[in-house]
This record gives C-alpha cells, structure tokens and sequence, in this order.
C-alpha cells in the first residue's frame, strides 16, 4: 500500500479525501493542528521543526497539501502569506533538505487567484489577478512553488468553489442549507447576482485521486466543471427540496466590494490530462446536505 500524507486532513476536504482513498486501498496519513491520533500528527505548517519531524517518520509516497486557511473572510490579513505561503514553502525545503521524493506531490491553490478577468470561463493560460489577500497568498505560494518543478514531482491545483455533508457553516451553501434545515423563514446574504462553480466535494475528490495516479508534472491545473450556478438558483432549489420558500434579504454587510461576479473554470486542460468525469447535479448535492 502507497503511503498518502495529507496535510489538514481533518478539513473539510481532508475528511472527505481520506475516506475517498483509503477506500481505494491507500495507506493514509495525515497533519493537524490539534488532533492527534493513529497516523495523524501534529504539525504547524509554519513551523519548520514540525514539518521536518512529521516527514521524517512518514516518509510519504505521495503529498496531498490541503493545509492552510481557506476562509477569505479571515479577521488577519497577515495568517493568509504566514500558513498559505510560508507554511507551502517550509514543506517543499523540507522536502529537498531531507532528500524525500515522493512520487507526487499535489499543492491546493484556489481559482480565486483568478480575480476578475470579465471573462465568463477561466483557463490556466490568464494572468492572475487575485483581489483578496486569499487569493494573493495562493498566488504568492504558487510562485514560489515553481521553483521547485526541477526538483520535485509538482502538481499546482487551482479548485473552483465545491461544498458537501460537513463543511463549515460559515460557508455560503452549508449557511443556506442551514436556514432551511432550521425552517427560517428568511436568510440574509450578499450579492444575489454572482454566478458560481458549486461542485460536489466527491468530484474533487475523485480529481484529487487521478491526479495522484497520473504522470503529470509541473504543471498547474484547475479542478473546475464549468458549470456555473447562480446564487437565486440555489435559493429555488432549496425552496423546492424543503417545501417552502423562504424570504431572501440583502445585507450590505455581507456585500464585498471586491466580489468576483463571475468565477467558473474551464476543465478543458484538466480533462485531456485524466480524461473525462461527470460531476453530480448540483440539486442531489443539496438534498444530502439537507437530509445529513
């Protein structure tokens, strides 16, 4: 059995792609900050003697690097460039100081990097622009990353926005879910006029897994459908799963100023490198998520 260390591997995504590849008969191991338990230690990205510690005793064949902060609302600016960043870094020195090689290793970034492009569908061939400090701090770590594609089995992931059973309520579809689980009668949200990628956390998964048992190297690819949703069209799909609708107010403060309108991706590079996968409909995503 190949040996996976997955970095924050009780996130949100990392709960879900243990399962995913330990039911495909890997060897699963895992980082976190504050659960330790069988094959998961604890390690702070940013700390480099943590990081050395843990990959010293694994000695992984494989690197699936979810840590980091994902919430673009984060109160500290400075926490996005110190865990995204650094804490990226501070793995892949390690990794040639050490002299492990593993036989991939996949780096999360985020298509927020994209920012706003006017564009309708982003391929990998555009300019970053990234309008948040997220975003910046991806971008910044995927820079940096390249560096290492001489010296390392280096895949840079771009994921477009995807959610299922457990993510954090502080998430927009999991805070819509929420409201009708509860029965509210009214939710308050931001900008209702964006359109989205909504994709289904067993379809990254399942990316996440191809990626892993291809030969692609050096190379940065979305994890995308193309397939974009609009915020009103979730709100009538809940409408109709829960039997009810319910009264959507705007709250200014939930409007960022800096919101990108439109954010979906072309899978088109990533499909010609692990072929084709059909993603579940995005309604059946939000009746599980309702009924969990």
């Amino acid at each position: 059995m190949k040996k996976v260390l997955i970095t924050g591997i009780d996130s949100f995504t990392g709960t879900h792609l243990s399962k995913h590849l330990k039911n495909s008969r890997y060897d699963v191991y895992g980082t976190s900050l504050f659960k330790k338990s069988d094959k998961i230690y604890i390690c702070d990205v940013t700390n480099k003697q943590d990081v050395q510690s843990v990959l010293k005793k694994i000695q992984p064949d494989f690197i699936i690097h979810l840590s980091g902060i994902s919430f673009a609302a984060h109160g500290n600016n400075e926490d996005f460039y110190k865990v995204n960043t650094i804490g990226t870094i501070n793995i892949l020195d390690t990794l040639v100081e050490l002299n492990i090689n593993p036989s991939k290793i996949i780096l999360a970034s985020s298509a927020t990097i994209y920012g706003n492009q006017d564009l309708e569908v982003l391929d990998e061939s555009l300019c970053p622009m990234p309008a948040n400090h997220y975003g910046a701090s991806k971008y910044s770590m995927e820079c940096m990353a390249k560096n290492y594609f001489n010296r390392l089995s280096l895949v840079i992931t771009r994921p477009f926005n995807y959610t299922g059973i457990n993510q954090a309520e502080n998430f927009l579809i999991p805070k819509i879910v929420k409201h009708f689980k509860e029965n509210k009668r009214e939710i308050e949200l931001g900008n209702l006029d964006v359109s989205r990628e909504f994709n289904d956390i067993k379809y990254v998964c399942e990316i996440y897994k191809k990626l892993l048992e291809s030969d692609i190297s050096s190379e940065t690819i979305n994890i995308c459908s193309s397939r974009g949703i609009k915020l009103l069209d979730i709100i009538d799909m809940m409408n109709e799963i829960a039997g009810y609708k319910i009264e959507v107010k705007i709250n200014p403060a939930f409007v960022r100023k800096d919101e990108i309108k439109t954010l979906t991706g072309s899978p088109k590079k990533l499909f010609k490198l692990i072929g084709n996968i059909k993603p579940q409909e995005f309604k059946q995503t939000l009746l599980e998520m309702f009924k969990s």
